[in-house]
């Protein structure tokens, strides 16, 4: 009993006293930030076709759907074409700010926004990556993304250091897009742009309050337990979203494997040579040619993709036999992405993935990473020599309005 009750407590803590893998987060935030602003930036000639008001899924058509499903889109807030061009900026600006990680709690939000708002708009677009891509934008409103790799954690140990000095802190760009947004937000809510289901204007009511919350508490509480009280609810909401992450990964993998087994096209091993032949999917015909040319290597693919997709979530338990199996599925969706012509579903399976990558490696990458950066010269300084250390630490984790 003792044991047992010890062991419940390790649990406990572990999962209380910190946010739980940092760096994958950072890699799926990564991940799923650059896929979706490469798809913005490459559909930006024909991004009203698409999504806007040129499309064949015209404005009435999509208002009719969504007043049907109650699907969330600011798109459906007006018809206008100055609106259409707005929305889609915001999108491709908050991308590449999530990217970076700055403010990157605001901008997650902002992210998943951007997401809801086009793909809801135009459910016809898509690949099979965009329907990833749609839940994932959701999840990593949860995470607490950016303690590594990001300009929110070099922001918080500056300031961390100017505390330690004494000097005093003051965040003025957290306040104000706090504020800006809030005006959005009580202004479209009162204007009963909110229709539809609940979920995602509570979220964003959530979340807004939550950050006027951890602003208030960090700089009105005499003590340091309510912020302690706040760090631990953080990293609860964070891990349970990590642990919904892994799983939606595994339950994607299970699903895809066992429908495979059922189709007899995948059962006599000749699945993979079909879609060599679509012109649709064959980018590079002389290669779709001549993987498809060998009978004996498009059965072992075809048996290959099944076995790895059925397998692969009960390799977790074993670290050694889940890392080789990762590596096949990184590699397999990177030839897809080649092959049939379809990166922006590779991209977003791959960062998928990488929820998964050992934290040891992708700490041996960002110090790779880091040391290449170090190398290059920098305005205004003279740059870091080898074996120096950097002024901002990457372990930093989120502050004020940047958590």
């Amino acid at each position: 009993m003792n044991q047992f009750s010890l062991a419940v407590s390790r649990g406990i803590a572990r999962v209380t006293e910190a946010a739980l893998g940092p760096y994958q987060t950072a890699v799926i935030r990564i991940g799923f930030s650059v896929t979706w602003l490469l798809f913005l930036l490459r559909e930006l000639p024909h991004r009203r076709e698409l999504y806007g008001p040129d499309g064949p899924w015209s404005w009435d058509l999509a208002q009719q759907l969504i007043g049907s499903n109650g699907s969330f889109t600011t798109l459906m807030w007006s018809d206008g074409r100055i609106w259409f061009e707005i929305v889609y900026a915001l999108a491709v600006l908050s991308s590449a700010l999530l990217m970076l990680g700055w403010r990157t709690r605001t901008m997650s939000v902002l992210f998943m926004v951007g997401v809801l708002s086009l793909q809801n708009r135009s459910v016809f677009m898509g690949d099979g990556g965009d329907n990833v891509l749609h839940l994932m934008s959701i999840y990593l409103v949860f995470t607490r993304c950016a303690q590594v790799w990001s300009l929110d954690a070099r922001r918080a140990a500056r300031d961390r250091a100017a505390r330690e000095r004494g000097e005093r802190v003051t965040d003025r760009t957290g306040p104000a897009l706090w504020g800006v947004l809030g005006f959005v937000l009580v202004a479209v809510t009162l204007a009963g742009r909110m229709q539809g289901d609940w979920l995602i204007p509570a979220l964003l009511w959530t979340v807004w309050a939550v950050q006027a919350l951890w602003w208030l508490v960090g700089r009105r509480a005499g003590t340091g337990e309510p912020r302690i009280l706040l760090d631990v609810v953080a990293n609860i909401v964070h891990n349970g979203a990590l642990l919904v992450i892994m799983a939606e990964a595994c339950l994607i993998y299970a699903t895809a494997g066992w429908y495979k087994i059922q189709g007899s096209r995948w059962q006599d091993g000749t699945a993979v040579y079909y879609p060599l032949q679509l012109e649709y999917f064959s980018p590079w015909p002389a290669l779709a040619d001549l993987l498809s040319a060998s009978g004996t290597m498009v059965m072992l693919v075809t048996y290959g993709t099944v076995l790895v997709q059925v397998a692969f979530p009960f390799t977790l338990f074993n670290r050694r036999v889940k890392n080789v199996l990762l590596a096949v599925m990184m590699t397999e969706h990177a030839v897809i992405a080649v092959v049939l012509g379809l990166p922006f579903f590779s991209l977003a399976m791959i960062a998928a993935d990488a929820v998964f990558l050992p934290t040891g490696f992708l700490r041996r990458l960002g110090g790779r990473a880091a040391r290449v950066r170090d190398r290059l010269p920098r305005r205004g300084g003279r740059a870091i020599l080898p074996g120096q250390r950097a002024p901002e630490s990457a372990e930093a984790t989120h502050v004020g309005f940047g958590a």
